[in-house]
């Protein structure tokens, strides 16, 4: 422990020492001298303290002069100071190594970020961005090099797309394993078509950490190839307790609408391009009509403390969201409590974590399975602008030339509840004072029901319609490890060793009823009124899955000398997703690294950290449907699964295959190296990192088809041996921090990452992974898996202008003067090359100011939205479009549209993402000090403006367009638009 560093003594007191003393001061940094704003202050061996201020100051009442006062902050060492005489303490504490000691998460265990061989990254409570926060992946989009997050919809609750070091499957995704204090999720929805980590409350997060390379995730063995998540929970801390409440207002608009025609440009349009003018003398924007300025509700309460035996946390916390299209929102409600018990003089410590949220969820009618009904989107932007939104009554008006999208919003409604239960006991013993052994049993238990509704209706004519959808998510673990930790002189050791089971099960079964009366109440809370029950319209579904996986799993981390660092991990998986002959696969990974900057050579240098790393691991992929190793069989009789045993007459009945067994299928691949350079300069003013890494996956799972042309399936699952998936690239993270004598701080950093992928040896020319949508366009391809080219390119016809008629000209690529499916071309991929982010924290005194820049270059977009909605045609038969449609003036209104890079573009762009103004009030201001110990106001702008050449709604997109469970990318189809939000906050801590 370090010394008590500066002290400034005040004058001594001669009060009885029976009574209580009143002991005041500032704490500071030791290198830079700005406060450390929330540095606890505890009398030691009580539960009396406080914490500092914003400037830093504390003042605390101790018993006596034989008191002594803890002070204590995360990343610094501590001081404990005896008060004897003293009234004023001012105290400076040293940083911890320059934050080199920072307690890093790396599964079963966790290490001082000096000691870290493999590339992670740690992100704290305070550097997460800010706003409205529906999932954890927004808490660190733009904080970690190599890590692209993509929030694919505007929509409460929808879906983020996360890749680390990019996608290296074809059908088993791209999403990390995501760990919630020690419970490994799974990534399969829990209802409805929403993100399924929606259920955790970004308050009650401490820190995320992000394991990259195969050396740091190989320990999470086949589920470790797109990287792991670890999000771990606040925790309460003994000595003191404190009471938080916080609560924001948010703000949001419709951003960036379509630039489609006003009503006056529609009335010289369509005429211009010889359509016939339909006027109705309205003037409706009907973007507008849809949308809304939309407000979200956020309350949050906290409390936490406990003594040196237990400790504990507790929230409670409501989101109340509206989407800025009508009729959507999400409604959270999140219960969270931590508790830490030490017993049997502290070598029994055990600890719980539980939550419990409820999560509503309305959609408005964007991909409505039930109803034939347009999307709302789609209408919006193709409506005649010239008809009245309402009628004289102030109702939505009806019209016979086609439907109001006000009447479809308020027909449609898809709503969907989940209640989510996650909780873990982990009680760990201390069997000698080196060995220790852990115990972890985790459940998380989801139950979810969605509705999908369409009213009755006369005008448009539609009968009614209810579905609903049960379903049960159930995720069981039970872990046994045991930590060896040894210790003598130069040498450092900690061995790990363990076994870990999990259990998945998923059921979900659906029931419907069409046909209802028109009548004030609706099919959702009275389903009996359906008239049709015939099984042919209503047959009921479901499926059950169970999944199993048994791991045996080691680590050993030595250090010699505090230079020299090695890591060895293993671990062997059993999954019963694989066949018989390949249960287990075994994944091993070691890493090396060396501590220059405590080499004497370099010990009078500038660097306060110099550290050359290099790893190797590997890890697998387990992502695919269950019981594919098996065979299935059916005793339906059709031409498809029977065989005629006469040239005439009805098919033969029978139990035939419909899939073979393979006993052979076993996991996918992924080989990562990693060479990295950690480096602290200036007294650590100046700290960053660079990353090269090299990812191939090989073994690739793939649905074929059978050579042999007899063959009971047309399609078979089998890993192919020669395919692979590069991913190889180079990551800089830097941040400058500075920080004067009179109280102004201010830090700067930022990350950027080059990456490459490519796909070789497929066994297709192409394998579909995305498909248009629209009139004339359904399952027509845009992109896919191209040998020699990166995930994600776009597969099209390449669009040379328009002939002497006005017609589109094609390539003709293979040069046999006929335009067909083999002229289409590599044009580019959805994959960005580049990825740039850019933050910097100012403060003055109460004051603060965090900014949040993000960006990617490098990729294409495919504008699925104006290839179906925007072209000559449609605007002569009265539908609006944008300026696109008449872009060729001689251009045939008879030309048709179809999949081209016509309509392929540069999806580049750079958004200011986040910024937020904080003041931290002293509440002696306001005479409260005795009640309140921090008062923070804030405002926050999030998605203030973008720099990009897209021309849709946002260049940040990526709608759903899978083929055959191949995930699509860079495909934009009236995406739910994004929102520019401004949120205020209040926190009290008390």
């Amino acid at each position: 422990m370090a010394g008590p560093g500066r002290i400034a003594t005040g004058n001594p007191t001669t009060q009885n020492p029976s009574a209580d003393i009143t002991v005041s001061g500032r704490i500071t940094d030791a290198t830079t001298n700005e406060a450390l704003a929330g540095c606890s202050v505890v009398v030691k061996g009580t539960t009396r303290g406080t914490t500092a201020d914003a400037n830093g100051n504390y003042q605390i009442a101790v018993p006596n002069g034989n008191s002594v006062l803890v002070f204590g902050f995360i990343g610094f060492v501590s001081q404990e100071i005896p008060v004897g005489n003293q009234t004023t303490i001012n105290v400076s504490l040293k940083a911890s190594a320059s934050e080199l000691a920072q307690v890093v998460v790396i599964g079963y265990g966790s290490a001082s970020k000096k000691d870290m061989t493999g590339s992670v990254k740690s992100i704290k409570s305070a550097e997460f961005n800010k706003g409205i926060i529906n999932s954890p992946e927004q808490l660190l989009q733009g904080k970690v090099a190599g890590v692209n997050v993509t929030s694919a919809s505007g929509e409460p609750g929808g879906q983020q797309n996360i890749t680390i070091r990019g996608p290296g499957g074809v059908r088993t995704g791209s999403t990390p394993l995501f760990v919630l204090d020690g419970i490994a999720l799974d990534n399969s929805s829990t209802g409805g078509a929403t993100n399924p980590l929606n259920f955790l409350n970004p308050q009650d997060i401490e820190s995320i950490d992000v394991l990259k390379d195969a050396s740091a995730t190989a320990i999470y063995g086949a589920r470790g190839a797109n990287g792991v998540v670890l999000i771990t929970t606040k925790k309460g801390k003994a000595g003191f307790s404190n009471f938080t409440l916080s609560s924001s207002l948010g703000i949001s608009n419709l951003t960036r609408p379509l630039a489609v025609f006003s009503p006056d440009e529609y009335r010289r349009q369509v005429p211009a391009v010889g359509g016939v003018l339909e006027d109705f003398k309205g003037n409706t924007d009907w973007q507008k009509e849809v949308t809304r300025t939309a407000q979200t509700w956020n309350h949050n309460l906290s409390f936490g403390g406990g003594t040196d035996k237990l400790t504990y946390y507790g929230s409670l916390g409501v989101q109340n969201q509206e989407g800025i299209v009508k009729n959507s929102r999400m409604s959270r409600y999140t219960g969270r409590i931590n508790v830490s018990q030490k017993l049997l003089e502290d070598r029994l410590n055990l600890d719980v974590n539980l939550t419990a949220s409820y999560t509503y969820n309305q959609r408005p009618p964007t991909d409505n399975p039930t109803s034939s009904a347009v999307t709302i989107l789609g209408a919006a932007i193709s409506a005649n602008p010239t008809l009245p939104a309402y009628d004289s009554n102030g109702d939505p008006y009806k019209y016979l030339s086609g439907t109001n999208p006000l009447i479809t919003l308020n027909l449609e409604k898809d709503q969907t509840t989940i209640n989510r239960v996650v909780g873990n006991i982990s009680p760990s013993f201390k069997i000698t004072k080196d060995l220790v052994y852990k115990l972890n049993l985790g459940v998380d238990n989801s139950n979810s029901m969605r509705d999908l509704q369409s009213l009755p209706s006369l005008v448009p004519q539609q009968d009614g319609r209810l579905e609903t959808i049960y379903r049960i998510n159930r995720n069981i673990l039970v872990e046994n490890y045991f930590t060896y930790t040894l210790a003598r002189q130069d040498h450092n050791l900690t061995a790990l060793l363990g076994h870990s089971y999990q259990k998945i099960y998923v059921q979900e079964r659906s029931s419907s009823i069409n046909k209802f009366p028109i009548s004030p109440i609706e099919p959702i809370y009275n389903p009996g009124l359906g008239q049709d029950l015939t099984l042919a319209n209503n047959k009921p579904t479901g499926f059950a899955i169970e999944n199993e996986l048994q791991s045996f799993f080691g680590r050993v981390n030595y250090h010699y000398k505090d230079k020299y660092l090695a890591t060895a991990t293993v671990r062997a998986d059993g999954s019963s997703k694989f066949g018989a002959n390949n249960k287990y696969g075994i994944f091993p990974s070691f890493s090396l690294g060396w501590r220059l900057s405590e080499e004497s050579f370099l010990k009078a240098g500038p660097f306060s950290d110099l550290k050359l790393r290099a790893g190797w691991g590997r890890t697998g992929n387990q992502e695919i449907p269950s019981k594919i190793t098996q065979a299935l069989f059916t005793s339906q009789v059709s031409a498809s699964t029977s065989y005629p045993l006469a040239a005439t007459g009805a098919y033969p009945a029978g139990t035939s295959y419909t899939r073979l067994a393979n006993p052979d299928i076993q996991w996918e691949v992924s080989n990562q190296t990693d060479l990295g350079l950690d480096f602290g300069l200036f007294k650590g003013a100046l700290t960053g990192s660079v990353d090269y890494f090299r990812k191939v996956s090989n073994n690739i799972l793939l649905e074929v088809i059978p050579s042999d042309p007899v063959q009971p399936a047309g399609t078979f699952w089998t890993n192919v041996p020669d395919m692979t998936i590069t991913n190889q690239g180079l990551e800089l993270d830097l941040n400058y921090r500075y920080a004067s004598l009179n109280g102004f701080r201010f830090d700067i950093g930022g990350n950027i990452t080059f990456i490459d992928n490519i796909v070789n040896n497929s066994p297709y020319t192409v394998i579909p992974s995305g498909s248009a949508s629209g009139s004339g366009l359904t399952s027509a391809t845009i992109n896919g898996y191209i040998n020699g080219q990166p995930i994600g390119t776009f597969f099209l016809k390449n669009f040379i202008g328009l002939d002497d008629k006005g017609i589109s000209k094609f390539q003709d690529a293979d040069g046999d003067g006929i335009i067909t499916d083999k002229d289409r071309i590599a044009a580019g991929s959805a994959l960005p090359t580049k990825q740039f982010n850019l933050n910097s924290n100012i403060a003055y005194k109460g004051f603060d100011l965090a900014i949040n820049f993000n960006g990617v270059s490098g990729n294409n977009l495919y504008d699925n939205t104006a290839n179906a909605n925007f072209y000559k045609l449609r605007l002569s038969k009265g539908l609006n479009t944008t300026a696109e449609a008449i872009q060729y003036p001689n251009e045939s209104i008879n030309n048709s549209a179809p999949v081209s890079t016509r309509y392929l573009k540069n999806g580049s762009f750079f958004r200011l993402n986040n910024l937020t103004l904080g003041y931290n009030l002293d509440p002696k201001l306001i005479g409260m000090k005795r009640w309140i110990s921090g008062i923070r106001l804030s405002a926050t702008g999030q998605n203030l403006f973008v720099i990009t050449k897209y021309d849709g709604y946002d260049p940040e997109v990526n709608t759903d367009r899978t083929i055959n469970g191949i995930l699509s990318y860079g495909i934009d189809y009236l995406s739910y638009p994004k929102a520019r939000t401004f949120v205020f906050g209040l926190n009290l801590t008390f």
